[in-house]
């Protein structure tokens, strides 16, 4: 994971060469840490909280409560949600709410985490290769959709607009050894260019509207998912789909984010 808002393509290089040249730049993580096993960093608090049931449980009662994409399910298990939450509130990790990560921001809750994935999921070029493949986050926060994304899709670029949580993303996010994943310290108002067309992407902050600027770096047959506030400030989760004919919008239920801000702090 590199800090670099301003990523300017090195002269020469071809869009496919991107991703793999960024990647020999990222943070390494101990040997026995590796992608889609996350377990291996100690527990927060010396709770338990490391151990897979424990995870297991919180996936059971999402499923109980709403039907969800196994794939989701399964990337949501993988994940140790208590690395990603301070220490004054490990004991409840593993509970279905959102909790402060600090600056001002949230954790969101697992079921809301799982419906976006699930709707990602459904579309075109997810249906058509089983999985969500260049996937833009905007708004890193601390880490944990990021490391379910990982599952989920073949590279993902997370980006960070406030330097403390991108700080602390990137250490949560190096702890835990992940690979194809890119943070970015950078106004996620502008999406981020370099590595686009995206085919998912996914916003963790409310803004007015989509800006323009995701849109036109969604990759045809690419799905796109973001909290939009709208009359009575009611906030509502926006889905567009980009096909050959153009853009198709779609309103969803109602949700509770953070506002999207632009600028670096």
């Amino acid at each position: 994971m590199i800090d670099d808002h301003r990523d300017e393509k090195p002269a020469g290089a071809t869009r496919s060469a991107k991703f793999p040249l960024r990647l020999e730049r990222m943070v390494r993580a101990p040997k026995k840490l590796v992608a889609g096993d996350l377990a291996g960093r100690a527990p927060a608090s010396g709770l338990g909280l490391d151990s897979e049931d424990v995870r297991r449980r919180l996936v059971d009662r999402l499923r109980a409560a709403n039907p969800h994409d196994a794939r989701v399910l399964q990337a949501l298990a993988s994940v140790p949600r208590h690395l990603f939450v301070d220490a004054a509130l490990v004991t409840q990790a593993y509970e279905d709410t959102s909790l402060p990560i600090g600056h001002g921001q949230t954790i969101s809750k697992p079921s809301v985490v799982a419906r976006m994935l699930d709707v990602l999921m459904q579309g075109a070029n997810a249906r058509r290769t089983g999985h969500l493949g260049r996937v833009l986050e905007i708004g890193t926060g601390c880490g944990y959709q990021a490391a379910v994304l990982c599952s989920l899709g073949r590279q993902v670029v997370s980006i960070e607009r406030i330097r403390g949580l991108y700080d602390k993303a990137s250490a949560n996010l190096a702890a835990v050894g992940l690979q194809h994943l890119r943070l970015v310290y950078g106004d996620g108002m502008l999406g981020h260019p370099p590595n686009a067309p995206y085919d998912s992407i996914i916003a963790a902050a409310c803004g007015a509207e989509v800006p323009e600027c995701w849109l036109a770096q969604l990759a045809v047959g690419g799905r796109l998912i973001s909290p939009v506030v709208g009359h009575a400030k009611r906030q509502t989760l926006v889905v567009v789909d980009r096909t050959d004919a153009g853009y198709q919008r779609t309103e969803h239920e109602a949700v509770q984010f953070v506002p999207l801000k632009s600028g670096l702090i």
